[in-house]
């Protein structure tokens, strides 16, 4: 599948045989991650009247869903997404409305709760690394790739924002458990329509071998260690800033009405910012990209410590915004062409968990640090962790630059060996 000759735009992107629909299917799924923690809070705290019992569960729906991503992903990799995906929907939608039915009304005990949720999160099936490695074997042009990236962190980011809206009508007319059920319906709907999309059948599954398992994590290891270290910086700058924007408003007496606005003012520069990045054809080579991207990031972070109202931090934060979806883009990027051809969806998997650990990490630290340091102080040090972050990637550039050559290169070699020499015939 060739996209040499198309004109690179998001238009091009679409019109790739079958694209619309896998790419809409994998979305109709991803839109349940978008509104299950919501729901999910919301259906427990209701069941069981305490917010402390929902914040544990959902925490350990969290921990099972991000920390067991790439095990997940490795499943995809080595049995193809139709003969895992389905498996995984089934029992975390399974799972999900048993969690919905225990929540319906008050009185289901926390523990269970909690047993039933960890094991939804466990169960969660990766269509987000799945779809951009389908995005890698349906577009060969490197210059649509970008932008099929682009499409597709913008989309994500919009998701994101949706689900909790969507959530919220739901709620208005049926139980928080409603959402809950809706999220599992989400997700069996969209696993099934993406895995039997002809791209998706076609992309060529590379089992696993024993005797070449270990290489392939090494090179694993060595070509994303940038994009993951990429990812758990903007994470960790990410979620100390919701925290400080909230204490931030918090202090010069707005509601919470007012903290909505500020996050959906970052989501929009990022998902501005991740359209117009991916319509560039850069020059640049993506990991040259990464620690100007992370520069950028930092240094409108520690601007916004110096807002003196409202509407200047508003501001700050959507140039914020403007570089977060363009480095998670090239950190997805640079994770797929450094990947093994049998290991891209945990490639991008290791990305996905590296955001959401440095998300959780982050709003953690900051609520250690609110109320001991000044405000401007905690956003210095957001945009701090920025900058080192992109020191150490730009650090690391040389070293990494020529890692997808050098693999293909040992991959003929071991193809050669494991093949007869014909020319000494």
């Amino acid at each position: 599948m060739s996209a040499s000759s198309t004109r690179p735009s998001y238009a091009a992107v679409l019109r790739m045989p079958h694209a619309a629909r896998t790419f809409t299917a994998a979305l109709v799924g991803r839109l349940s991650y978008g509104m299950v923690s919501l729901a999910v809070m919301l259906a427990v705290s209701r069941a069981t009247g305490s917010y402390a019992a929902a914040g544990v569960v959902v925490a350990l729906f969290g921990a099972a869903s991000v920390f067991l991503s790439p095990l997940r992903a490795a499943l995809v990799d080595r049995h193809g997404p139709r003969r895992a995906l389905l498996p995984m929907a089934a029992l975390y939608a399974g799972l999900l409305g048993t969690l919905a039915a225990a929540t319906w009304r008050p009185g289901a005990p926390a523990a269970l709760l909690g047993v039933v949720a960890g094991a939804a999160g466990a169960c969660t099936p990766p269509l987000g690394p799945t779809m951009r490695a389908v995005w890698g074997e349906l577009v060969t042009d490197r210059r649509l790739l970008q932008r099929a990236y682009s499409l597709d962190g913008v989309a994500e980011e919009l998701l994101f924002v949706s689900g909790p809206l969507l959530v919220g009508v739901v709620v208005r007319f049926a139980p928080p458990a409603a959402g809950v059920a809706v999220s599992a319906l989400l997700v069996g709907i969209g696993t099934l329509a993406f895995v039997t999309s002809p791209v998706v059948k076609s992309v060529a599954v590379r089992s696993s071998r024993v005797r070449v398992g270990m290489r392939v994590r090494v090179r694993i290891g060595r070509g994303i260690v940038q994009p993951v270290v990429v990812a758990a910086g903007v994470g960790l700058s990410l979620g100390a800033v919701d925290l400080l924007v909230l204490a931030f408003a918090e202090q010069r007496g707005h509601g919470d009405d007012t903290v909505a606005w500020i996050f959906a003012a970052l989501s929009a520069g990022s998902a501005v910012g991740g359209l117009l990045y991916g319509a560039v054809e850069w020059r640049a080579g993506a990991r040259v990209r990464l620690p100007a991207l992370m520069a950028g990031l930092g240094l409108a972070l520690a601007a916004a410590g110096l807002a003196p109202g409202l509407a200047a931090l508003t501001g700050a934060v959507v140039c914020a915004g403007f570089f977060v979806a363009p480095a998670l883009t090239t950190a997805y990027l640079v994770a797929d062409e450094s990947a093994a051809p049998g290991a891209r969806v945990q490639a991008g998997a290791w990305v996905n968990t590296a955001v959401n650990a440095g998300t959780s990490t982050g709003a953690a630290a900051a609520g250690v640090l609110v109320g001991r340091l000044p405000l401007g102080a905690g956003f210095a040090l957001a945009g701090g962790v920025a900058l080192l972050v992109a020191a150490a990637v730009g650090v690391g550039t040389r070293y990494t630059r020529a890692l997808p050559q050098e693999q293909e290169q040992e991959q003929e070699q071991e193809a050669g060996a494991a093949e007869p020499d014909r020319e000494r015939r």
